[in-house]
């Protein structure tokens, strides 16, 4: 049965090959406000995570389901689907590894200050070796804290107990089974005193927006390293600006930001004591592949009235 499919980016082969022959697909850019072709789509695939709200649903009277790439529905407007009675889906654990990786990844770089380093060994000023230049920070036997201990934050844990490190988290609630961990639950104030290392890998949500203010950055060490793998919007930009420039932190690394992309003249693309990535934690070939076929599935489950095999609401 030939479908409708709005999409807000055009999809790579890979991703459109998992749809039926004669899908026939819109894209968003292309439909203006009084379009007649918003009757045709009976389904919505958010791979960018474009902001999706009511009114924009109801653009659409023949929508039967929203099928988002990757597991954040903060740009989605669930409340306003729930009550128009459209499913929505995404593809929760299957990028939990991909993502803990990219997480140390991220840390790694910014502890042994590895782009500034890789930009050093390539330019012409590196003439010969000087072991006093670029020291870095110990990332084994050292602490780190963890905020958001969900299946993301679980496999962070893992990778760090093979570094030796010292584990506490902070999360909405203890989790029972923090031992296997080897993590110790802990008061976020009390996180950002101890940690040299603070990741975050929570959702982003009303509690959680602007978590990392000012006050927060102030509490931790100076010789400590932020690192966010969760959501642009759970830091403060400008206050981790002033936290960069003025010494109050060593480092930062972040894969998302808000707005993403930062506008190309903010101030902290200028930072060399910040180690920045496009939005790449789940950017591996396997883990895309499988929430390319999750997404799908979700997709194609709506359209048939079925129940989606990962249901948000």
């Amino acid at each position: 049965m030939v479908s409708h499919i709005l999409l807000d980016v055009p999809l790579p082969p890979a991703v459109l090959d998992l749809f039926e022959p004669g899908d026939t697909f819109l894209l968003l850019d292309d439909l203006s406000d009084g379009d007649d072709r918003w009757g045709l789509v009976e389904a919505y695939l958010t791979y960018g995570h474009p902001p999706t709200d009511g009114e924009t649903m109801d653009r659409m009277p023949n929508l039967k389901v929203i099928s988002n790439f990757g597991v954040g529905v903060d740009h989605i407007d669930t409340e306003a689907a729930r009550g128009r009675g459209i499913p929505v889906g995404n593809t929760p654990n299957l990028l939990d590894g991909a993502t803990a990786d990219m997480t140390f990844t991220l840390l790694m770089a910014a502890a042994r200050r590895v782009v500034i380093g890789d930009r050093f060994a390539r330019s012409p000023e590196f003439i010969h070796y000087d072991p006093s230049i670029l020291h870095g920070f110990e990332v084994h036997g050292s602490t780190i804290g963890i905020i958001g201990m969900g299946s993301i934050g679980k496999q962070v844990a893992r990778r760090a107990a093979g570094f030796d490190m010292e584990i506490v988290y902070h999360n909405r609630r203890r989790d029972p089974d923090d031992h296997i961990y080897q993590a110790r639950y802990v008061a976020l104030e009390s996180l950002l005193d101890v940690s040299d290392f603070v990741t975050l890998n929570c959702p982003l949500t009303d509690q959680t927006r602007g978590l990392i203010d000012e006050d927060a950055l102030k509490r931790m060490k100076r010789t400590a390293v932020l690192v966010n793998l969760a959501r642009g919007g759970v830091v403060d930009h400008d206050a981790l600006y002033n936290a960069l420039s003025n010494d109050w932190i060593a480092a930062a690394a972040l894969d998302v930001t808000e707005p993403e992309p930062l506008p190309r003249h903010h101030p902290l693309l200028g930072l060399d004591n910040l180690v920045i990535a496009p939005h790449l934690g789940s950017a591996t070939t396997r883990t895309r592949h499988a929430m390319a076929r999750l997404t799908v599935d979700n997709l194609k489950a709506g359209l048939a009235g079925r129940t989606l095999p990962s249901r948000v609401v």
